[in-house]
């Protein structure tokens, strides 16, 4: 008898979401591959890329630091952020690492290429697209608001809903990316900001096919913790539906939702930033219910534990 066949997993998203669900699949005999938002325009990311126009490196260091086989130095000096001077202060070492890279290397995907030989990565990460592309959003009242930072923190009233976003320029898929989605095995979609990380993912041109054409179980991890401006006042079911908006009905097959409460003093202090606890849906015969919780001072999803749901579907 052959060799069983390792199961392709491809992670669409970004952020600490996508860092957790790697951290967590990690530990099994899987094929990984992170397909990542490059649309970010704060803090170092942001800096970055206006000062050199390449893509903004954050969420792409995030990941490849999940998948890293390093657990010594080099991981920790990938995480390492200068916080004295003006210059350097706010940068990333990791950030600037992977602008040298690309710099040397004249593209964004040889750059990440070598960052994650260098790291001893499992699996791989990549951009979403190769084009540098501004996120957009169009409010309710139909003002316009540009730079993923101004709609993650909102200059706006936060009163207002997000009507519908945009991508300037129009960015097409990256075709490593769209080979990985189409030859994946299951697609993890989430968890994650949604208007910031997740959805600037789908809005991609090329992507919604990819999903629809790939045979791979399309599973959305949906957030733990509403956000503030964004998603004020959003149970999962609203989170599905504005996922499905974008992406269609029936290409989403499975929805994991955590149904344990954080302890009442965490989420009294998230309360007090405007943030509530999503509680899980019901009806819905596609939603998987587990307690994925982890974190003492944090409501995110603890990687063992969603790892563990996500190998189980």
């Amino acid at each position: 008898m052959g060799e069983r066949k390792r199961p392709k997993i491809v992670v669409l998203g970004g952020g600490t979401g996508s860092y957790n669900v790697l951290r967590g699949l990690k530990a099994y005999p899987v094929d990984l591959t992170a397909v990542v938002s490059t649309m970010d325009s704060g803090g170092s990311t942001g800096r970055l890329r206006d000062e050199f126009g390449f893509l903004p490196p954050g969420d792409l260091r995030r990941c490849l630091v999940a998948l890293s086989r390093d657990d010594g130095l080099l991981r920790t000096l990938f995480e390492y952020r200068f916080n004295k001077g003006q210059g350097l202060n706010g940068h990333s070492f990791g950030n600037l690492f992977l602008t040298v890279l690309r710099d040397l290397t004249g593209s964004d995907a040889s750059a990440i290429r070598e960052a994650a030989k260098l790291l001893h990565v499992r699996g791989q990460v990549l951009p979403v697209t190769i084009t540098n592309c501004q996120l957009g959003a169009i409010l309710e009242n139909g003002q316009v608001v540009v730079g993923e930072t101004n709609i993650s923190v909102p200059k706006h009233d936060h009163h207002l809903r997000i009507k519908k976003l945009f991508i300037v320029p129009h960015a097409s898929i990256f075709k490593e990316a769209e080979k990985a989605i189409l030859e994946a095995d299951k697609v993890v979609i989430g968890p994650g900001d949604l208007y910031t990380s997740l959805l600037p993912n789908i809005i991609v041109r090329g992507v919604k096919p990819a999903l629809a054409r790939s045979k791979a179980k399309k599973i959305y991890v949906c957030n733990i913790m509403t956000k503030k401006g964004e998603t004020t006042g959003f149970s999962a079911g609203d989170f599905l539906r504005e996922l499905e908006r974008y992406l269609g009905r029936g290409i989403i097959e499975a929805v994991v939702c955590n149904d344990r409460r954080p302890p009442a003093p965490l989420l009294r202090r998230y309360a007090a930033e405007g943030a509530e606890f999503v509680e899980p849906p019901r009806g819905d015969k596609r939603v998987r219910t587990a307690d994925v919780l982890g974190g003492k001072d944090l409501a995110r999803h603890d990687p063992e534990k969603l790892a563990k749901v996500l190998i189980s579907l």
